[in-house]
């Protein structure tokens, strides 16, 4: 594996520049995160664009939702998806950490048509190791890397909040 600079916080601050600027225009703003880390980057990145205390701030989880449940089953740690606005004709900027195959965005995308119909979902990962299954694409994405199969990129935040990245082997 080549070298990888992974700096958590350094590429979340490149992923909050990119998505700043590119939502600098958009109306009906709100900000959907995959948990767990997905959920973790967007709530400071609602914090950054002042979202947070407006109740545009929403969590999603896709468990149920893809479609390899039957095959992967349920995890110990389902959380409730919380949407406490109105997606229906809102700009829902959809975050994860990392995008592989694109079918945990796929699930996400299913699971917010289920509230509504927003205008336009945009998606900003972290980082995109590649191997898309999907026709799925990043808006925003702070890095590009490329991992063997064995090899997953694991965020984790410590109680300060400061996110780390680390490639752990299946």
């Amino acid at each position: 594996m080549p070298n990888l600079n992974l700096d958590a916080e350094a590429l979340y601050r490149q992923l909050a520049e990119s998505v700043k600027a590119g939502l600098g225009d958009a109306d009906n703003v709100a900000i959907v995160g995959i948990y767990s880390g997905g959920a973790w980057l967007a709530e400071r990145l609602a914090t950054e664009l002042k979202l947070e205390g407006q109740g545009r701030l929403g969590f999603i989880d896709v468990s149920f939702y893809r479609d390899d449940y039957a095959e992967k089953g349920l995890h110990a740690e389902v959380k409730p998806t919380q949407i406490p606005f109105e997606v229906e004709g809102a700009t829902i900027l959809l975050v994860d950490d990392v995008l592989y195959t694109g079918r945990t965005t796929r699930a996400a995308i299913n699971e917010l048509f289920d509230y509504g119909r927003p205008a336009r979902i945009r998606l900003a990962a972290l980082v995109d190791r590649g191997g898309r299954e999907l026709p799925i694409a990043a808006d925003f994405v702070a890095q590009t890397v490329t991992l063997t199969p064995d090899q997953q990129l694991v965020l984790g935040r410590d109680d300060d909040g400061r996110f780390s990245l680390t490639v752990d082997h299946a």
